[in-house]
């Protein structure tokens, strides 16, 4: 019967990828995450009368008050805006693709492949990196747009009686460029860098769920009237520069971290041992 049953089990040992270790420094790194996201919210609650201009600088007109918003941007806002009735509906669609959809895809997918190459418990590590890599694009877009100070699209087309009777007139100029865009583009290639210097198989998956839903920000944010072509895709890059080189520069591999990982499955006829070496 022994005899019989070790017959039947034969034991497999493969050497599989090695995930590689980050350096990370827990209390500077969350310090500067933490007190980031609460000085970027406290500029948007607190003090954004005292920030943001109380009049465009960047207005898209000549001297005479003509409009000279850039042929690109004009064709590209006639292309995508949608109609009036309907751009609450993609300033809302907006607001959920950036701030649900995509952190959650974000940090649920880099999750997934954590656990799936036996490294769940440094899920934190790329949490707080894809953290705050988001938290400084953001800090970086708030301060620009109230530096520049450009009207958005939406604005732009009122006459200058109504402009003060906007739904929120502190939120007037603030055009340039796109937070929703450089928020989507930051999480997105700050989970891929995370990704390609844990060497993380899989990785394809991010690309399959979390460009679409990139790509979403800069489309429904015209689509709303809220920002013109040269915001998002201002934004989009800005978010993805940042995003992908903070995690390079700052929390390079640390591969005398890297311990060994040992996986084992068992099937009804075999048993495999799949080995990880640092």
């Amino acid at each position: 019967m022994l005899h019989a049953l070790a017959a039947a089990v034969a034991i497999s040992v493969a050497q599989v990828p090695a995930v590689h270790d980050l350096q990370v420094n827990w209390a500077g790194d969350g310090a500067f995450t933490g007190g980031g996201l609460a000085l970027y919210l406290a500029s948007e609650v607190a003090f954004k009368s005292a920030l943001a201009p109380s009049a465009c600088r960047w207005c898209d007109r000549d001297a005479s008050g003509v409009d000279a918003l850039n042929p690109v941007d004009a064709a590209a806002r006639a292309a995508v805006v949608w109609p009036l009735d309907r751009q609450g509906l993609a300033d809302s669609a907006s607001n959920v693709d950036v701030y649900l959809l995509m952190p959650a895809a974000m940090f649920g997918l880099d999750g997934y492949l954590a656990a799936s190459s036996g490294s769940i418990g440094r899920w934190g590590k790329d949490a707080l990196i894809i953290g705050e890599a988001a938290v400084a694009a953001g800090l970086l877009n708030q301060t620009v747009k109230f530096i520049a100070g450009r009207e958005r699209p939406f604005v732009h087309v009122l006459p200058d009686a109504q402009k003060p009777l906007t739904a929120n007139p502190l939120d007037n100029d603030v055009s340039f460029f796109s937070g929703h865009s450089t928020t989507a583009f930051a999480l997105l290639f700050a989970t891929l860098s995370v990704a390609e210097l844990r060497d993380y198989p899989q990785r394809w998956l991010l690309w399959a769920v979390g460009l679409p839903l990139a790509l979403a920000a800069p489309y429904l944010r015209m689509a709303a009237d809220k920002h013109y072509l040269t915001d998002v895709a201002t934004g989009a890059l800005v978010g993805g520069a940042i995003g992908w080189f903070l995690p390079v520069l700052l929390h390079p591999r640390d591969d005398a971290a890297s311990g060994g990982a040992i996986r084992v499955s068992v099937g009804r006829s075999a048993v495999s041992v799949a080995v990880a070496l640092p």
